[in-house]
């Protein structure tokens, strides 16, 4: 792929992904082809997405299943989001998790 292709994909969805890990990113993506690196890209969740997510549905642990923690989600669920107590936490974490899961589900599949 192009370099000028690759900076868009990481100009598109670099907000994605932790700071550290976009120069690791930019290499892998510069062996892939480009239809399928922005297909792969399009498939990662949006950090500002499951923030909003979490504040208003955090106490049912939705927002876990949607960065795809299930065991966190279900007990969340449960516990009414801990009683609170997880839900407020997550506020502040979700947004970070968020952007590890994306780095890790795109590190299995190149």
């Amino acid at each position: 792929m192009e370099k000028n292709q690759v900076s868009q994909l990481i100009a598109l969805y670099g907000g994605r992904f932790p700071e550290y890990a976009l120069r690791d990113i930019y290499t892998q993506l510069e062996n892939m082809d480009f239809s399928e690196a922005s297909i792969r890209m399009a498939q990662t969740k949006d950090p500002i997405v499951a923030l909003l997510i979490s504040i208003f549905l955090g106490q049912f642990g939705i927002d876990r299943f949607y960065i795809g923690d299930t065991t966190m989600g279900v007990l969340k669920l449960i516990t009414c989001g801990g009683c609170g107590i997880w839900t407020i936490i997550d506020w502040f974490m979700i947004m970070g998790d968020t952007k590890t899961k994306n780095y890790n589900k795109i590190n299995e599949i190149f």
